[in-house]
Parts: C-alpha cells; structure tokens; sequence
C-alpha cells in the first residue's frame, strides 16, 4: 500500500471529503433560512460544479454515446443527493447520517440482483447486523413496528439505497474514462434535484427560488466550491489507497456530521441511537475490511 508518507496526503484528501459531507447539513440548512428548498440549492451546486468539470474537460460528455449505462449513473447519483441533501436539512442529522450508512445492508441485495455476487455467509451476518442497528434506531416505544418516523427518514432511506447502486454502477461502469463517470454524477445531481424542485414546486410543497441576493448566493457558491473540493479529494485518495482502506477513512463522515449537529443543536445522540448506530457502524467497517485485496476502482464515490 505504500509507505506512510505516501499514504498520508490521500488519506487526508478523503478525510476532507468525508468532512465536507460531515458538515454540508448546516449550509443547506442556512440555505433554506433564506427561502432557497434544498433541491434548488443541490441543483445549484452540482450545476456550478458541472460547469467547472466541462470547462476543464469539455469532452466529458462524450462516453455517453458509447455507454448508455451511464445514464442510470445520473438518476443513481442524483437520487443519492436529493435524498441526503434534503434529509439532513430535515430531520435530525445524526438519525439520517445514520440510516443512510445502511449501505452493506442494501449493497448484497444490489450486488446480487445487478452484479450475480451471491451473498456469503459473512454478507449475511453483516446484512443482518445492519438490520438490527436500523430496528434499534426505529423502534420506539410508541410506536408498535420498525417503520420510519418522518419524511427525513425516508429520505435517508432512498439516499442511502441510490448512494449503494452508484457504487455498484461504478464498478460496472470502472472501465468508462474518469471524465464521463464525474459528468454523470455531477450531471445526476443537477438534473434530479432540478426536477424534483419543479415537481414540488407544481404540488405545491416546495417554494420557487428566491431573488439573488448576496447573503444565499455566497453561501451556495461556497458549497458548490466545497463539494466540487471533496470530490476531487475523493477521486484522488481513492485512487491511491486501497478500497477497504478508502471506506474505512469515509466512515468518518458520520463522526463529523454527529459531533457538528449535537454541539448546534440539530441532532441528538438517545442511547437508542446509540446502540442502533453501533451496530449500523460496525457493519460498515466490518464490510470495508479486507478478505481479499479489493482495487481502488471498486469502490464508489458520494
């Protein structure tokens, strides 16, 4: 894997990642203090960052043609984005950063539906070790099932699931150049979030854009360079260290957003969460640990 120092600058490239990411509920929640619903701001921001891709890479758009799988790359990413994005301006971000990290349990369903991997045993131990977290996390004592409570909790939910098949698609997907894969899923981003900001603007429960002004435009503009910053540090560190050590380095996502959101007051860490969230974690970490060398290709990026 490298020697210490060659490992440092990736590992902290995908540490500032899963920072940026950690944190992005108090922007998009500053955001929506200012009239603009988180769906504009999403499609915002990846419509900025999409500009900057194709300024650097005009022919980004190109592998579309030869590789129409691309395109459910875009509607897996951007229902990754708009399920998060909106989730944690909502609901309480330790709770949503934490259904959404159900990932092992949605990625042997995944893998074995799209890519034929029948699950193993130890795929099974974990699916059900990340059951058992999100039953602990849902199940109150008023309420008789499992179910989600909120609409943020579905939200999480879906996100967590699209954000499962964007890894899984971009396995399939490792031999498109690098370009066509971040055009799709900025390009995702953009175009789903757009429309669903449209289709709730005609139902009438998401309100239109506000004018421009200076306090909501740097804030979004901020975002839009801070998510632009992360994913290249994703790409970069991913592309260094291996895929196990990668997954580990981004569980770190969920101490950022847990410790940002109780010490402003937007989450709150019950002893039910507690416990529900341990076992969610371990099954992450214990699906990111090596059985066999995985490369950096096979693992996705948010």
């Amino acid at each position: 894997m490298g020697s210490v120092g060659g490992t440092a600058l990736p590992a902290l490239a995908l540490t500032l990642n899963a920072f940026v990411w950690g944190i992005s509920w108090w922007p998009f929640r500053e955001l929506q203090a200012q009239g603009l619903h988180p769906l504009w701001a999403t499609a915002l921001i990846y419509l900025v960052s999409l500009c900057a891709l194709l300024a650097v890479k005009p022919g980004a758009w190109k592998p579309f043609a030869r590789y129409p799988q691309l395109w459910l790359l875009v509607a897996a990413a951007g229902l990754t984005n708009v399920g998060f994005n909106w989730a944690v301006t909502e609901g309480d971000v330790v709770r949503v950063v934490l259904l959404f990290y159900l990932m092992p349990a949605w990625t042997v369903l995944l893998a074995w539906l799209l890519l034929g991997e029948r699950p193993t045993l130890p795929a099974l131990m974990r699916l059900a070790l990340a059951l058992s977290g999100v039953v602990v996390v849902l199940r109150t004592p008023d309420s008789p099932w499992p179910v989600p409570e909120s609409t943020a909790d579905w939200l999480a939910l879906v996100g967590g699931l699209s954000f499962s098949l964007t890894n899984i698609l971009l396995r399939r997907l490792r031999h498109v150049p690098a370009p066509g894969r971040i055009a799709a899923m900025f390009g995702g981003g953009a175009a789903t979030a757009a429309a669903a900001g449209w289709l709730g603007l005609a139902l009438g429960f998401v309100a239109a854009p506000p004018a421009p002004d200076t306090h909501w435009t740097g804030v979004a503009l901020l975002l839009s360079l801070g998510f632009l910053a992360g994913n290249v540090a994703m790409q970069y560190g991913a592309a260094r260290l291996n895929a196990h050590t990668t997954a580990l380095i981004m569980l770190s996502e969920v101490v950022f957003a847990s410790a940002s959101s109780v010490l402003f007051g937007a989450g709150v860490l019950s002893a039910r969460t507690w416990a529900g969230g341990a076992l969610i974690l371990a099954a992450a970490a214990w699906s990111a640990w090596p059985v066999g060398e995985r490369t950096p290709a096979e693992h996705g990026a948010q």
